[in-house]
């Protein structure tokens, strides 16, 4: 699985080239999948945000909104009532997941619970675009500031990369370098800070950083 770890999403040039690559031909021609299962466990979320993601609002210009060649919902919390051999095919066929923010905990959580996690190493080809939350679910700890589901037994998640994520930089009165640095004091592992306007693209295990902002390595 080829990995385009975000904080906001598309939102340049720089990014979007790098999406490109991943993807091998061009958005247009691309099929989707969003995936909005992380929202349900944040409290700031809920039907309207979820409504706007899927609709491709202008909000999720740099997201859902970027002209994908079809775009289908796979919502992670129904998958095993339905059974793998239903969703597993439209998984395969697809060539990316648009997995949105919320809480990452949550997120691992169903990712794990839905089967999806066994999956994933399977998926050489597909790409799998993060936002905010959606890009910390790789990371193998989120640190205890962003745990927002009360059931979350810790701040645990998948541990697909080996890095942290700081998503946000600057784009909250809350969301400091200082701040960011606490965290990443905290977890004693590393990390990345990362602007609305930087990505993390990971492929075949190599990191590089993808930016016209502001990104700092913890």
């Amino acid at each position: 699985m080829k990995l385009l770890l975000t904080s906001g999403g598309v939102t340049n040039p720089s990014i979007h080239a790098a999406l490109l690559r991943m993807l091998g031909k061009p958005i247009e021609e691309s099929h989707a999948l969003v995936v909005p299962t992380a929202q349900w466990g944040h409290p700031m979320c809920g039907p309207g945000s979820v409504r706007g993601l899927v609709a491709a609002e202008p909000g999720f210009a740099h997201f859902t909104g970027l002209g994908w060649a079809s775009l289908g919902v796979l919502e992670l919390t129904a998958l095993p009532s339905i059974g793998a051999d239903r969703w597993v095919p439209w998984v395969r066929e697809t060539d990316v997941l648009l997995v949105d923010g919320g809480d990452a905990t949550y997120l691992s959580h169903w990712v794990r619970e839905s089967g999806l996690a066994d999956l994933l190493p399977s998926l050489a080809d597909t790409v799998w675009v993060g936002v905010s939350a959606g890009s910390m679910v790789m990371t193998p700890r989120i640190g205890s500031l962003f745990v927002e589901w009360p059931s979350a037994p810790d701040d645990r998640t998948l541990g697909v990369v080996d890095f942290s994520i700081f998503p946000h930089l600057d784009a909250f009165p809350s969301n400091t370098l200082e701040a960011a640095r606490r965290w990443a004091a905290e977890l004693g592992a590393p990390a990345y800070a990362i602007d609305e306007q930087t990505a993390i693209s990971v492929v075949d295990g190599v990191v590089e950083v993808v930016s016209e902002g502001r990104w700092v390595q913890l």
